[in-house]
């Protein structure tokens, strides 16, 4: 589903990323994990169009993305959360979905929607406050909502867009011990019941061990160490550079 090789990013002489060579097959799993200024968001950047690397190739479901634009990775099924929560704000749930689910239908310019049309888009954002717990919570303005449950609007919003392929940037970022398990068991329900390929980064070592299949180290921009929870763990270089100490 994604394949990158010998990626890599400067900015002037600074060098985000270099060399960074990852694949995730389908419905895969998978985590990048890393220090602060390791280059993990400069890699989803990257990966997404909103960055073009120095150097390398990034492949979505087998296809070159060079000079592919965002908004066409999107079209394609490559669809992404971020670090800092992006929502609309002053629109409710329902609308925020609504907004998501006729762009992906090609109706957000029409000016007159058919009935068969806004039936299915109606179903489909019922079908996703359901999936994520939101239900309770449509006419409510996103902007007025706890920090858990606007990260929870926002991987909607992202699922609103039909993805082969999530990458989730943090996404358990500033939420309360409740928030986060609320949002590590709709991460393993989409992956359990979705045919997505999900790439995520996070600081929590116990989400990452107890959910992700592979695991991706980057260090200075590189990658450290790639492989299972199990070889990751036992990876002396990752204990020394990231984990402190025996795993």
């Amino acid at each position: 589903m994604l394949r990158l090789e010998n990626l890599g990013k400067r900015f002037g002489s600074l060098i985000a990323n270099e060399g960074i060579s990852l694949e995730l097959a389908h419905r895969e799993m998978s985590a990048v994990i890393g220090p602060n200024g390791a280059g993990k968001t400069t890699l989803f950047n990257l990966i997404t169009g909103f960055l073009t690397p120095s150097e390398g190739k990034v492949f979505f479901d087998g296809r070159d993305m060079a000079g592919v634009p965002p908004e066409a990775r999107v079209a394609g099924g490559m669809v992404r959360t971020f670090q800092i929560t992006e929502v609309f704000p002053d629109l409710t749930v329902f609308e925020n979905l609504r907004v998501g689910i006729e762009t992906r239908l090609g109706i957000s310019h029409r000016p007159f929607i058919p009935r068969s049309l806004r039936a299915e888009m109606v179903r489909r954002i019922e079908e996703l406050m359901i999936l994520t717990g939101l239900s309770a919570k449509a006419t409510q303005l996103v902007g007025e909502l706890a920090h858990g449950d606007q990260r929870v609007v926002e991987v909607a919003l992202a699922l609103s867009l039909d993805p082969k392929l999530l990458l989730l940037d943090e996404p358990t970022a500033g939420m309360s011990e409740h928030e986060t398990e609320r949002m590590v068991a709709l991460i393993r329900r989409l992956h359990a019941e979705r045919d997505l390929t999900i790439l995520f980064i996070e600081h929590d070592m116990s989400i990452v061990f107890g959910i992700a299949q592979r695991i991706t180290v980057l260090d200075y921009g590189r990658v450290l160490a790639s492989g299972t929870p199990e070889e990751i763990a036992r990876n002396p270089k990752v204990q020394e550079a990231y984990l402190g100490g025996e795993a």
